[in-house]
C-alpha cells in the first residue's frame, strides 16, 4: 500500500522506515530540508539504535520530500508532526494544524488520515471537521515509543490503539488500518478500538501514570536521605507486590525528554480548559518533585565540597536517557548549566549528545564554563567530583579503579543509582547516591 508519513522527527522517521519494512511504499514529508536530505541518503539525523540499518534495508520502498504534494496518490496518511509545549504549559498545535491544512488539497475520497501525534483530547473531532469535506476519513492511532527502543516498539508494539468514529466509516477505517498493520497483528498484538477521546487520552494517561510512579519513588528517596533508609531496597521490596510492580521505580534525578514532562503539563492544562483541572492537580506535585531532583545533585556537591565556585566537576551524561542523543528537558544538561552558573568549570561527556548539547550550551552563553567531550575518563581528569547523570552502559561498567588515577578528589555522585556502590567505595571513592549511600 502507498502511505505517507507527515513529520519525520523521531516518531515519523522511524514509523516511515518501519512501514517500509512491513512492505509498504512510503513517502516521508517534512519541512526541514536538512533532515529530509539526511534521510534520503539513508543516514539518520538523530541517534536511535537500529534505525540506520532499517533505513538502509528499505531504501527502495522509501522516499522523502519537503513538498506536501508528494502525499498525492497515497491511500493512508500518518500525521506525526511535533506538538511542543507552549509557554503556559499547554500543547502548541501550530504544526498539527498547518500539516492538516497543507494536506487537504491532496486528499481524495476514501483516503485515511491517521493521527499519531500526542494531542489534547478533543483534537481529533476538530480535525475531522477539516478533513471530512474532502471525502477522506480520520482515525487516531497514538504511538507509545521509547527512545532507544523506537524501532522495536514500532514493529513489535505491546498494543495498537485505534480511535474511530462510531459509524460505518469507522468500521471501514479499522479494516484499512488493519491492512497496514497486518504483519504486526499476525503476531497476536492486542488491538483496542475506541472512540476519539479515549484514544487521545490513552497516551497522556499512560505517560502521566509513569511520571507519577517515577516521582513517587523520588519522593521516597527524599525520605530515605532524611532517615538513612535505602530507596533501592525499598523499591525492590514494594516492587514484589503485583499491584505495584518494580518497573519505573528507580530513584534518581528524574525524567526528561520530549514526552513525559510535556505530556503531564499539557494534560493538566487541557483539564483546566475543560473545567476539571482539580482532577489533575496532583500532576503539579509530580512535576515539582521531578524538577527538585535536579537541584538535589548540587545540594550533595555543596555538602561534600563546600563552596563550588572554582571547582571542576565532571558530568557523565548529557542526553535525557541512554541510547539517545535527545537533550530535550534533559535533567543531565540542566545540572550542567546550573553548575556552570554557580561558577563551576564543568567537563561534560556523552557518547552521542555532545553535538546538540554544545549548541544549547552556546545559546545559553555558558561555553566558557563548559567543556564537552566523548571521552568520559578524559572529562574526569583532575575533577573534584564526578556526577553520573545518564546511565549509559559504559558509565555503569567503568572500572572505578581506572578512574581513581584521573580525579583530583575521589567523590562520585550517582544521579541514576546505576553504579556498583561497593566497588566505587572499595576503589577509594566517597559514594553518594540518590536516596542510598
Amino acid at each position: 500500500m502507498k502511505l505517507s508519513v507527515i513529520g519525520c522527527g523521531y516518531l515519523g522517521a522511524v514509523h516511515a522506515a518501519s512501514m517500509a519494512e512491513l512492505g509498504h511504499e512510503v513517502t516521508g514529508i517534512d519541512v526541514d530540508p536538512e533532515r529530509i536530505a539526511s534521510l534520503a541518503t539513508g543516514v539518520a539525523p538523530f541517534h536511535e539504535p537500529g534505525f540506520n540499518d532499517l533505513l538502509a534495508a528499505n531504501q527502495q520502498r522509501l522516499s522523502f520530500s519537503t513538498d506536501m504534494s508528494a502525499a498525492h496518490g497515497c491511500r493512508v496518511h500518518f500525521l506525526a508532526v511535533g506538538t511542543p509545549q507552549s509557554p503556559d504549559g499547554s500543547v502548541d498545535m501550530t504544526y498539527v494544524n498547518q500539516a492538516v491544512s497543507d494536506l487537504l488539497p491532496y486528499l481524495k475520497p476514501g483516503d485515511l488520515v491517521v493521527g499519531k501525534s500526542t494531542v489534547p483530547v478533543g483534537t481529533a473531532e476538530r480535525l475531522l471537521q477539516m478533513v471530512a469535506p474532502t471525502g477522506a476519513h480520520l482515525m487516531w492511532n497514538p504511538e507509545f515509543l521509547r527512545e532507544g527502543f523506537a524501532v522495536e516498539d514500532t514493529l513489535a508494539p505491546d498494543r495498537l490503539v485505534y480511535g474511530v468514529t462510531d459509524d460505518e466509516a469507522g468500521i471501514k477505517d479499522t479494516a484499512l488500518l488493519d491492512e497496514v498493520y497486518a504483519a504486526i497483528l499476525a503476531k497476536n498484538t492486542p488491538r483496542l478500538v475506541m472512540n476519539f477521546a479515549t484514544a487521545e487520552l490513552v497516551k497522556v494517561a499512560a505517560n502521566s501514570f509513569l511520571a507519577t510512579k517515577i516521582s513517587f519513588i523520588n519522593a521516597m528517596a527524599e525520605i530515605a536521605d532524611a532517615t538513612g533508609a535505602n530507596v533501592t531496597q525499598l523499591a525492590d521490596a514494594i516492587g514484589h507486590d503485583d499491584r505495584i510492580g518494580r518497573r519505573f521505580l528507580n530513584a534518581g534525578i528524574g525524567f526528561g525528554g520530549g514526552c513525559l514532562p510535556k505530556d503531564i503539563r499539557g494534560f493538566a492544562a487541557r483539564a483546566t480548559e475543560l473545567g476539571v483541572g482539580d482532577a489533575l492537580s496532583f500532576l503539579q506535585d509530580v512535576d515539582d518533585i521531578n524538577l527538585r531532583r535536579r537541584a538535589r545533585v548540587q545540594d550533595i556537591l555543596v555538602a561534600e565540597l563546600g563552596e563550588l565556585k572554582g571547582k571542576k566537576i565532571a558530568v557523565w551524561g548529557l542526553a535525557f536517557k541512554p541510547d539517545s542523543d535527545d537533550i530535550r528537558d534533559s535533567p543531565a544538561l540542566d545540572i550542567v548549566e546550573s553548575l556552570a552558573r554557580a561558577g563551576v568549570h564543568v567537563t561534560g561527556s556523552d557518547p552521542e549528545a555532545t553535538g546538540p548539547a554544545s549548541r544549547r550550551i552556546a545559546a545559553a552563553g555558558l561555553s566558557d564554563s563548559v567543556t564537552l567531550a566523548v571521552d568520559h575518563l578524559g572529562a574526569a581528569q583532575d575533577a573534584d567530583a564526578i556526577v553520573v547523570a545518564t546511565e549509559w552502559k559504559h558509565f555503569r561498567t567503568t572500572d572505578p579503579v581506572s578512574v581513581a588515577g584521573h580525579v583530583k578528589n575521589a567523590l562520585v555522585v550517582d544521579g541514576r543509582n546505576c553504579l556498583d556502590s561497593d566497588a566505587w567505595k572499595d576503589a577509594g571513592f566517597v559514594y553518594r547516591g540518590m536516596g542510598r549511600s
